[in-house]
């Protein structure tokens, strides 16, 4: 029987500028940093307390993946407090906080690379 969902690709340009910006401006964890061949990473990042973790690399031929809509959608318990605050560290959001039609609160940012996620407060 699947548990969860062990990790997630996100497809970036550097993997130290992807480290950067989710440990120093999103607070992930850095769980993982070990050498993965030349001039690769094998890195795992998450936010505090999460099972699954994001794994910062792009495979030869994959780079057209860079700067998309990666389907991730992270949970905040205070999505206007996490908004503020991440925007004085300098994360750039496409769409503040608003209330869906669907009964969430909603928020759109982007990474250096231009993956872009979604924020939600469900609760």
């Amino acid at each position: 029987m699947i548990t969860c969902a062990r990790s997630i690709p996100l497809y970036v340009r550097d993997q130290q500028k992807a480290v950067d910006f989710y440990v120093g401006k999103l607070g992930f964890e850095k769980r993982r940093d070990e050498p993965m061949g030349p001039g690769a990473r094998w890195i795992e990042l998450a936010p505090r307390g999460a099972e699954t973790v994001l794994v910062p690399f792009t495979p030869p031929g994959s780079e057209d993946r860079i700067g998309t809509f990666s389907g991730i959608v992270f949970d905040s318990d205070d999505i206007e407090g996490t908004y503020r605050d991440l925007v004085a560290k300098g994360v750039e959001f496409t769409q503040p906080p608003q209330l869906q039609p669907w009964g969430m609160k909603m928020a759109l940012f982007q990474d250096p690379d231009g993956n872009g996620f979604v924020l939600v407060q469900s609760r």
